[in-house]
């Protein structure tokens, strides 16, 4: 059962663990499960999802209870009108803190590649991050005898798809358990040494305003287990 993180007659917040994808894709023909599928079947409504996540990323994924309140909220994430702070680990310690602004060409959809399509245009793209805590363990991958990690906040100002992942990548501290956007040898490294094999990014919290009353509203949602045990284990304290 998935877990509800917030409820009212207009939406719906559930906490959706890594894995998990948000819709029926053929990129992933295999897969039997879906948050659409489980969380209709869960309530006994339809549902109408807002936005994404990516398969292998957790946390807070909102969804509309109507046709309505599920575009207004799809409309207020295109309009950049709703504030979003992710929680990764990343190899390496990058700056305290900053801000990567870095275009990303835009990533197809499944139907343009179907048909075909050319690679999309430049989109402007644009990351806060903050540095929470650091690390260094005696873990000896490719020359180096030590490898150091990263607690990071994430503040994306724009949606671009796999954005998070592509901003970590371009300043050469990609996300742990990435398996598209950083290095096997590494993500291999890390799941040996902490048991623990997926990727190391979650989506904890998200500020708008309701769709239907106006009233802002903030959605916090805790980070799952086996991300919280890793965290504990490296010695930093859980968001």
């Amino acid at each position: 059962m998935l877990q509800i993180i917030y409820q009212d007659e207009d939406l719906v917040a559930i906490h959706k663990p890594a894995g998990l994808l948000v819709h029926r894709s053929m990129l992933d023909r295999h897969e039997t499960r879906f948050a659409v599928q489980l969380l209709r079947d869960q309530l006994g409504r339809r549902v109408y999802p807002a936005h994404r996540l990516d398969k292998g990323t957790s946390g807070l994924l909102l969804f509309g209870l109507t046709p309505e309140s599920g575009r207004a909220m799809a409309m207020a994430f295109e309009a950049q009108g709703v504030e979003k702070r992710y929680h990764a680990i990343v190899r390496g310690w990058p700056d305290a803190n900053g801000v990567i602004d870095h275009a990303l060409a835009k990533q197809l959809d499944e139907s343009e590649i179907r048909a075909g399509a050319p690679q999309g245009p430049i989109q402007p793209a644009c990351t806060h991050f903050e540095r929470l805590a650091i690390t260094e363990q005696p873990w000896s991958v490719d020359r180096y005898p030590h490898t150091r990690y990263a607690l990071m906040a994430l503040a994306p100002v724009t949606g671009r798809r796999h954005q998070l992942r592509r901003h970590m990548k371009h300043i050469s501290h990609p996300i742990i358990g990435d398996a598209t956007y950083g290095k096997g040898i590494h993500n291999r490294k890390f799941a040996e040494e902490l048991g623990v094999n997926r990727l190391f990014l979650a989506c904890s919290q998200m500020t708008f305003l309701h769709p239907v009353t106006g009233e802002p509203l903030s959605l916090h949602c805790p980070l799952a287990d086996e991300f919280a045990a890793v965290i504990s284990a490296l010695g930093w304290a859980v968001p």
